[in-house]
């Protein structure tokens, strides 16, 4: 992850209070609350060790979780669970998978990522039993110290195509309101701030809504209690997230698992945290996963939330190969 490399693996651990003590940890969090915290004896600054063979295009067809009418219908419900008062805001995903090899490895396919769709926070992380492309472009937590900063995204449009509109920019706020929240439970009173309030940034392909949030950290905070102020993102859950927690279990067919969870590292009083989004991954089950989703609104259009959440996935599959119906 930008440029660092670590090996030598050393320890396995499902407790984020591991990361209170020395080392460097690869961290990668489900969605659902399920940490895994890999411990590396060695960290070096270097670029992604080369492939043993390129990627190769994959064939066969893209499955989606949810068809067309079934997420539409769901981005409907969803948005009458909002006029009733239940829930503000929505993230709602789905989840692609191809069929693919037992023992393909993705490090070629990080590579091919790595050059032709490269983001802020792509990283690559392979353990026993799982494997990580991720092409990330949201930061969830950067720590320097005792002093933290969220970079939320919402709203994504093509390149060069009007500016966002009022839905995206209320969405964004709405966001924006959430993490300050978060964060202040985990903050120093007074110290939460918006250094940076709906910025756009441009991605490869994409525009997005960037905000940034930051705060100073309660003096001897663990990292268990991070972990339950900032997960899942709220970003990627919505608002409140309590009853959007709730309406994301009622409508989603599948657990997340990685897609929507933390990736990144510790060590020590810093940390680089993503939020797991555009990410490829495998568990050994004979399929690779991709997850894509969308923020609903009561502004939201079921027509046009579908057609977002096939932007964000069509560029990196595209990179993977398979068809997408």
């Amino acid at each position: 992850m930008n440029g660092r490399l670590a090996y030598d693996l050393e320890e396995i651990s499902r407790d984020p209070r591991s990361l209170d003590q020395p080392g460097f940890w690869a961290v990668s969090t489900t969605f659902e609350g399920e940490w895994t915290c890999a411990r590396f004896g060695k960290v070096i600054q270097a670029p992604l060790p080369p492939p043993f063979v390129q990627w190769i295009q994959l064939d066969g067809g893209w499955t989606s979780s949810l068809s067309k009418t079934q997420y539409e219908k769901s981005v409907s419900d969803i948005r009458e669970q909002i006029a009733q008062g239940w829930v503000y805001q929505v993230n709602a995903c789905r989840e692609m998978t191809i069929e693919v090899p037992n023992q393909i490895a993705l490090l070629s396919l990080m590579h091919k990522v790595l050059k032709e769709n490269p983001a802020p926070f792509a990283s690559y992380l392979r353990l026993p039993g799982m494997e990580v492309v991720s092409a990330s472009p949201e930061l969830l937590l950067r720590r320097e110290k005792d002093r933290v900063t969220s970079g939320p995204i919402k709203g994504t449009k093509h390149l060069g195509t009007p500016p966002f509109g009022g839905k995206d920019t209320a969405e964004n706020i709405m966001i924006v309101d959430l993490i300050r929240n978060d964060l202040g439970k985990i903050c120093k009173p007074g110290s939460v701030s918006v250094p940076r309030l709906l910025a756009t940034e441009d991605h490869p392909g994409l525009s997005h809504l960037v905000s940034d949030i930051s705060g100073d950290l309660i003096e001897d905070i663990g990292w268990n209690e991070i972990g339950e102020a900032i997960l899942p993102p709220g970003s990627v859950s919505g608002a409140p997230k309590s009853a959007a927690l709730k309406t994301i279990r009622q409508f989603e067919p599948t657990a997340r698992g990685p897609y929507c969870g933390a990736l990144g590292w510790v060590e020590g009083s810093r940390a680089l945290l993503s939020v797991a989004i555009r990410i490829f991954w495998t568990k050994h089950d004979g399929q690779l996963h991709f997850g894509t989703g969308a923020g609903i609104t009561w502004g939201s259009d079921p027509i046009k939330e579908w057609i977002e959440t096939q932007l964000k996935a069509s560029r990196l599959l595209s990179l993977a190969g398979g068809s997408v119906e």
